[in-house]
C-alpha cells in the first residue's frame, strides 16, 4: 500500500510538506503556496470531485481518497491515498446494495404497515396487545431509519451516495431538523431551540435539503443522548462568507476528550460503545456533508459541546434578476 500524502496546515506559517508522497500522488512538483483546504489542494492538481462522495477525487482516470483532520493546537492535517478504481466493480457493488435495500425496506415497511392499519383504532384492542403493537411500530421505525443509514453509508464509501442538489435558503432546513427532533426532546426533558438573532444571517446553499436535514438531526440526536433533564440544547448559524457554520450546541456538561476526538469515528464508536446505530448515523452525517464540499468538526469547553458543519454559501452569481426571482 503506498504511504499517505501528508500536508500540514500550522495556525500560523505556510504549509508544510510531510515527505514526497503528496506531491507523487498529485504530479505537483511543490506545493502551491496559498492552500487553506483540502478542496483547494486537489482543485489545483486538477482533481475533480467524485460526484456523490466528499472524500473521493478523480484525474484522468486516477482516484485519489482525500480529507483533512483538525488538530489540537488549531492547525488541520491534509491526507491524501492513492486507490485502485474498478468502475464497473463498484457499479455492480451499488446495484446490489440498492437490491438488498429494496428487500429488506419493503418486508420492514409491511410490518409496519400492518401494524399501523391495526392501531388505527377500528378494532378494539386489550391493551397487552395494543401495547405490542405499539412496540412493533416503534421498532419498524427505528430499523427502517437504520436500514436507510447503513445502505447509504455504503453507497457514500463507493462515492455513490446520490444527492439532489437545489439553491434553498437554510432556514427551512434547520426549522423542520428542530420540529422533528422536538419530541425526542421534550420526553428527555430537554429543551431544543432554534436560536437566531435579529442580524443572523440565513444565506441560500445549493444542496441535497433532505440529505443536509439528516446531518443536523444526527447532530441534535447525538447530543440528546447525553444530555440531562433541563439542559438546553441549541442551534445557530454562523456566517464565515464564503462559507456558512450550523452549530449544534449543547449547554451542560463537556464531552470528554476521548469522546470528542471520536464523534465522526464509525468503527471506534461502535466496537467501544457495542452498537452500531448512533455511529453509523452521525458518521453519515459526516459523509453527507462533505459529498456537498463541506466539513464537520467539534468543539468543547467548559460549559458545553458543539458538533458544527460547515458549507459552501450559493454563489452570489446564481441570484436570478428581482423581477424572475418574483414571478
Amino acid at each position: 500500500m503506498a504511504a499517505p500524502g501528508l500536508l500540514l496546515l500550522p495556525r500560523q506559517g505556510p504549509p508544510r510538506l510531510l515527505g514526497r508522497s503528496l506531491l507523487e500522488q498529485l504530479g505537483l512538483e511543490e506545493v502551491p503556496a496559498r492552500v487553506a483546504s483540502v478542496t483547494e489542494l486537489l482543485e489545483s492538481a486538477g482533481f475533480q470531485r467524485r460526484p456523490g462522495s466528499g472524500s473521493l477525487w478523480s484525474r484522468d482516470g486516477q482516484v485519489l481518497m482525500a480529507g483533512e483532520e483538525r488538530l489540537e493546537d488549531g492547525g488541520r492535517l491534509l491526507w491524501t491515498a492513492p486507490l485502485s478504481w474498478d468502475e464497473a466493480g463498484v457499479r455492480r457493488r451499488v446495484k446490489y446494495l440498492s437490491m438488498a435495500s429494496h428487500d429488506l425496506r419493503g418486508s420492514l415497511a409491511n410490518v409496519r404497515s400492518y401494524a399501523a392499519l391495526l392501531l388505527n383504532g377500528r378494532v378494539p384492542l386489550e391493551p397487552k396487545v395494543q401495547r405490542g403493537l405499539e412496540t412493533i411500530l416503534r421498532n419498524a421505525d427505528r430499523s427502517l431509519s437504520f436500514s436507510q443509514d447503513f445502505f447509504d453509508a455504503s453507497r457514500a464509501d463507493l462515492g455513490a451516495l446520490p444527492c439532489e442538489l437545489e439553491r434553498q435558503s437554510l432556514l427551512p432546513i434547520l426549522d423542520a431538523a428542530v420540529e422533528k427532533q422536538s419530541a425526542a426532546a421534550k420526553a428527555a426533558q430537554v429543551t431544543l431551540v432554534l436560536d437566531l438573532g435579529p442580524g443572523d444571517a440565513t444565506p441560500d446553499i445549493v444542496v441535497d435539503g433532505a440529505r443536509i436535514q439528516h446531518a443536523v438531526e444526527s447532530f441534535i440526536q447525538y447530543q440528546l443522548a447525553r444530555a440531562q433533564p433541563g439542559e438546553v440544547i441549541r442551534l445557530r448559524i454562523r456566517a464565515y462568507p464564503p462559507r456558512v457554520r450550523v452549530e449544534v450546541r449543547r449547554d451542560g456538561a463537556p464531552l470528554t476528550d476521548e469522546d470528542a476526538s471520536a464523534v465522526f469515528q464509525r468503527e471506534e464508536r461502535a466496537f467501544r460503545e457495542k452498537k452500531l446505530e448512533d455511529p453509523l448515523r452521525v458518521y453519515l452525517a459526516r459523509q453527507e456533508v462533505e459529498a456537498h464540499a463541506g466539513s464537520v468538526g467539534v468543539e468543547t469547553d467548559r460549559e458545553g459541546s458543539t458538533l458544527y458543519l460547515t458549507l459552501p454559501e450559493a454563489p452570489a452569481a446564481e441570484l436570478g434578476s428581482p423581477a424572475s426571482m418574483q414571478a
